[in-house]
């Protein structure tokens, strides 16, 4: 990886407002970075020297002059984000201003194919500043070194798969994939303009995205929001095992249960929990009972993270959560059992977890290239 140049804090500063921009006039700069016109300028020229910064066009002000318009150089560079799901991996390569550069699916078997592929779609001679995969685990550091890996087994082996098409010596940083899907929907879906919120995924898994403030809370452990490892069942003679809630809300069991109610002259039992929905779309009565039922269960769910949480709004994610046929059910439910809380269907869908990954990746790659500012001053 190439190293990024010692800047200014002057021009440090510059460089990220820029980043955020996309694009700006040198007064455009001054006015979002806080800076006077003269420190401005001599920013700009440090950083077109570093080719972290380049003119792009001219813009015509409201007295008529023309004013140089700046975007990021060839040398900002490019970050990467990967969401190891746990079916498909999706991969976007991104510019440090956020523009999408490449992507590429695969199945999870692939990770590494997948991952090379949008590698060898960046530009020539753009520097890989930082990675970000996103994983459904919890992520700790190893106890020698800084690297960190999943916490656990369940996403270890695909991870250790996928990392070896990575370039040496990038920086690797991952995050909960659920936390993405949450930074997604905070600044490009059903939460946006909201500072306080819950993003509850259900699917295959179960898990919860906390945003407070505007910020993920990841907790001591890295496991905020691990909604699996509640108590479960807890009820007089029975004994609460490990991520049994996760079984019995899962989209396994939920097939399980249409299985066991379906009738035979219905046809065959929905394989998927896309097939199940779609069936009561088309007016079978055992699939609408059982996803009501499914319903109100999510909604018991939702009413234990108010409990905790008071969010205000709880968004529904995952492949059975951000259904809206069990919207009705989930708001009644959480009504019943708790205070008002609004709660919506996930707007970014399938592709949360890699949008806010590649959000993720875009501010710490910003990072990379203004970490050192201050040591040419």
């Amino acid at each position: 990886m190439a190293e990024a140049p010692r800047l200014t804090e002057s021009a440090s500063a510059v460089f990220a407002v820029l980043a955020g921009a996309g694009s700006a006039t040198r007064p455009q700069l001054a006015s979002l970075a806080g800076l006077s016109k003269p420190t401005v300028s001599s920013a700009v020229a440090e950083l077109e020297s570093a080719r972290l910064a380049a003119h792009s066009g001219t813009a015509s002000g409201v007295t008529g002059r023309s004013a140089a318009v700046y975007g990021l150089g060839p040398a900002a560079g490019a970050v990467l984000a990967v969401d190891l799901g746990p079916a498909l991996t999706r991969v976007r390569g991104c510019a440090l201003d956020g523009t999408l550069l490449a992507q590429a699916t695969g199945t999870r078997d692939e990770a590494a194919d997948v991952v090379r592929e949008a590698l060898a779609a960046l530009p020539a001679g753009a520097p890989l500043r930082t990675v970000v995969v996103a994983v459904g685990d919890v992520t700790a550091r190893e106890k020698e070194g800084a690297r960190m890996r999943p916490a656990t087994a369940k996403a270890g082996p695909v991870f250790d798969a996928m990392a070896v098409a990575l370039p040496p010596g990038v920086p690797v940083h991952l995050e909960n994939n659920v936390n993405c899907a949450a930074l997604a929907e905070l600044h490009e879906g059903a939460a946006r303009g909201r500072r306080t919120f819950g993003y509850l995924r259900i699917g295959v898994g179960i898990g919860l995205g906390i945003v407070v403030g505007g910020e993920v809370l990841r907790g001591a452990n890295g496991a905020a929001g691990e909604l699996a490892r509640l108590p479960y069942p807890w009820d007089d003679g029975r004994e609460p095992r490990h991520e049994a809630l996760e079984e019995y809300i899962g989209a396994r069991s939920l097939l399980r249960r249409a299985a066991e109610a379906w009738p035979d002259e219905d046809g065959p039992c929905p394989r998927t929990a896309e097939q199940l929905f779609t069936r009561a779309v088309e007016g079978r009565a055992v699939a609408r009972s059982v996803i009501d039922r499914h319903a109100v269960d999510v909604g018991r769910l939702a009413a234990a993270v108010t409990a905790v949480l008071d969010p205000g709004l709880i968004v529904l994610g995952g492949s059975t959560g951000a259904d809206p046929q069990i919207l009705p059910g989930v708001r009644a439910e959480l009504a019943r059992l708790s205070w008002p809380t609004e709660v919506v269907s996930s707007k970014v869908g399938d592709l949360g977890t890699v949008v806010g990954a590649a959000r993720l990746a875009v501010t710490r790659g910003v990072q990379t290239v203004t970490e050192t500012a201050g040591a040419k001053d």
